[in-house]
This record gives structure tokens, sequence and C-alpha cells, in this order.
């Protein structure tokens, strides 16, 4: 009968030892985004598309100066090349606003983004 109880209590840690197991790493944001960035005051170019990757919440690209994070809740925080933008991810889109210069002269506007 110990056995039998000793049996079922091994067997009981197994099963729950394996519901528990942590998931893989990363975040529902995580993949291939496209973002589109419209200026609306300044003189930066009037849009601009960046692919963008979003990897255990960081934000990165191959090719250019980005650094950010998406937090759990789908909120985003990045710089592009010395311009700001904050605003927030929800499934496949999000939207914000940006901030930089061109020149020394202020610019300012929206982003657009979508996941692939």
């Amino acid at each position: 009968m110990r056995v039998a109880r000793i049996q079922t209590v091994l067997l009981s840690c197994i099963l729950t030892a394996g519901f528990a197991a942590p998931t893989l790493a990363g975040t529902a944001y995580d993949g291939l985004w496209t973002v589109k960035i419209v200026t609306k005051t300044g003189s930066c170019d009037p849009v601009t598309q960046y692919p963008l990757t979003v990897s255990d919440g960081k934000v990165s690209a191959a090719d250019s100066d980005v650094t950010g994070s998406v937090g759990s809740q789908g909120y985003v925080r990045v710089s592009i090349r010395g311009a700001y933008a904050n605003g927030h991810l929800s499934g496949n889109a999000g939207s914000g606003k940006w901030n930089g210069a061109s020149a020394g002269i202020p610019c300012s506007g929206r982003w657009e983004a979508s996941r692939h």
C-alpha cells in the first residue's frame, strides 16, 4: 500500500512538473514588422518605411541603428537614427507618435506598423 501511495505521488509530481514547465521565450509581439513613418511637421522625409524585428520584446533592424522594446501589454519605445517613437501594438498592427530632427530642424509625426 505504501508503494502504491509513493507511485501515485511521484506520478502526480511528474504530471504537475510537465504542465508547469516554462514556455519558450518570446512575446506576443515577436516577428517581422513593417513600420511606416509619416512626417506631419518639419523637413524630414515625408514617408519612410522600415522592416523591424521584435524578438523577446526587443526591437532591432538589420541595416539601421534601432534600439527599443515592446512591453507585455504592447507599449512601444524605440529610437531610430536619433528619432524617438512611442505607441502601442495590438495583434498584428500598431501606431504611435515620433519626433526627431533633420539638419537641426525639429520634425514629428505618426507611425503605423503591421506584422507579416
